[in-house]
């Protein structure tokens, strides 16, 4: 199901978008282009789920609660696998479009957030590519600032190159500006991208979505294990 913040953010501001958004968007597919993201204070709950993500950077296998659910789960990772080849993108195995993709819908279910969403996120951030950087640092997938290791004792700013671990933080990261945007996505992805307010971001990754939608609908995830 899309967010409802991200159904409202498509709704307002994907419509005949002008030659300016136009030329933005595919500004931001060329590059790497989060980084501009303000250190600020998180809570408690934030820096325990970052340090989730580097305690135990594996996900486990999805658990369904019926046939067709994880039938479901089946066909969005082929479909998903076979769209990511076409792309041309650094996952160039299957195995490694497996756990990439598993990796993802993990996350995206344990976060509350649109696989699609974040696909597009990714498409933006680096195309993906696992050891993109930005100008000012930015780091892997998600586009992650060094700084967020801050919040984890020891933290090692090498391991933002890591996938499980790059997509963990990232989905955590945008988790965390939903909450504080309540709800309304177009502000979050603008905090994300460190351009709040400002249309050029969100509607790249709202544009990107639309490459990764897939019709088939789930019922009944259980995304982990109890």
């Amino acid at each position: 199901m899309i967010h409802r913040g991200v159904q409202a953010g498509i709704t307002r501001r994907n419509v005949l978008l002008p030659p300016l958004v136009l030329g933005g968007l595919l500004l931001f597919q060329e590059r790497a282009s989060a980084g501009r993201q303000v250190e600020e204070p998180i809570s408690d709950v934030v820096k325990f789920a970052l340090n989730a993500a580097i305690r135990d950077p594996y996900p486990p296998e999805p658990e369904f609660r019926d046939t067709e659910s994880r039938l479901h789960y089946i066909r969005w990772k082929g479909e998903m696998s076979n769209r990511l080849l076409y792309r041309k993108s650094d996952l160039k195995t299957l195995q490694e479009r497996d756990d990439f993709l598993q990796t993802v819908f993990y996350w995206c279910k344990f976060k509350r957030l649109d696989t699609e969403l974040v696909l597009g996120l990714i498409q933006v951030e680096s195309a993906f590519r696992k050891f993109a950087v930005s100008s000012v640092g930015a780091r892997g997938y998600m586009q992650v600032m060094p700084f967020w290791m801050r919040a984890i004792p020891g933290g090692d700013v090498a391991k933002l190159f890591e996938m499980k671990v790059n997509i963990a933080f990232g989905c955590v990261i945008l988790r965390h500006y939903l909450d504080l945007e309540r709800g309304d996505m177009f502000l979050a992805l603008g905090r994300y991208n460190g351009s709040r307010g400002k249309p050029q971001y969100p509607d790249a990754v709202f544009g990107a979505r639309k490459n990764w939608i897939f019709l088939d609908r789930p019922t009944g995830i259980e995304p982990w294990k109890k």
